[in-house]
């Protein structure tokens, strides 16, 4: 996967917050597995993915509804993005 940036777990965690809390977690699992898909696709491609995007977690979360991210990281945004971060950890032995 491309490197992760700020707005991309900000994009991430806005599309977390538009589904119910229980299909957080697994909206975030397949984020992660999109964007890593997307990633191995444009090394071997040469280009995108027409679905996926470039590799990066954004163009993968942007396939995604999202809900506005709060003005500021209340409990339910940082629930969220503790379940992207626990995403991308997940299967990397971290």
């Amino acid at each position: 996967m491309r490197p992760i940036l700020p707005g991309c777990l900000d994009r991430a965690v806005a599309a977390l917050l538009a589904v119910p809390p229980a299909a957080r977690p697994r909206l975030a699992a397949a984020i992660v597995t999109e964007a890593r898909a997307a990633d191995a696709w444009r090394k071997r491609r040469g280009r995108a993915h027409p679905l996926w995007g470039d590799g990066s977690l954004m163009s993968a979360a942007l396939r995604h509804p999202a809900r506005p991210l709060p003005p500021s990281l209340g409990r339910e945004a940082r629930a969220a993005l503790r379940q992207v971060l626990d995403a991308l950890d997940a299967g990397r032995g971290l």
